[in-house]
């Protein structure tokens, strides 16, 4: 049985890294229904945020920042939300939750990505859990138009 996180990858692992600074991994998220959705997780553990340190806290962000950017740079999202939910690791008998964040970029249009629409139908209310995922090819793309800025100085 897997009893690691799902998103730290020290056994199995949530999606695509697609970087990392000295205290986060940035996972590009395997459902795709808001364009860009990713997560972040810290490389510690540690369950709650007031657990989160100072230095941490600045890399975050740092991590902030460079994200918003890149998605701006490649889809122009009107939005962005972030959540961090502890909720599905109480699901288990023993849960042990971890930091990491749900980075959702939201669009009040269509927009169109590798021949694909994605639409945000719930734009202007709480993002909804409803998986969409999108060919390999385009995973692969998505992670690496992403990447750019973030290992860029820009």
């Amino acid at each position: 049985m897997n009893t690691s996180c799902e998103y730290c990858q020290i056994i199995g692992g949530y999606g695509t890294l697609i970087w990392e600074t000295t205290y986060w991994k940035i996972y590009l998220a395997p459902s795709q229904r808001y364009l860009g959705t990713c997560v972040v997780a810290l490389k510690r553990r540690t369950q709650d945020l007031s657990q989160v340190n100072n230095e941490e806290w600045i890399d975050f962000a740092f991590v902030v920042k460079k994200l918003e950017n890149s998605l701006e740079i490649n889809f122009n999202p009107t939005l962005y939300n972030w959540s961090c939910f502890k909720n599905s690791t109480f699901r288990s008998k023993n849960p042990n939750p971890e930091i990491h964040w749900h980075f959702i970029p939201r669009y009040k249009y269509p927009v169109d990505f590798d021949g694909i629409v994605f639409k945000d139908p719930d734009f202007g209310h709480i993002p909804l859990p409803i998986k969409k995922e999108i060919p390999d090819k385009t995973m692969e793309k998505l992670a690496q138009i992403i990447k750019k800025p973030l290992i860029s100085n820009i």
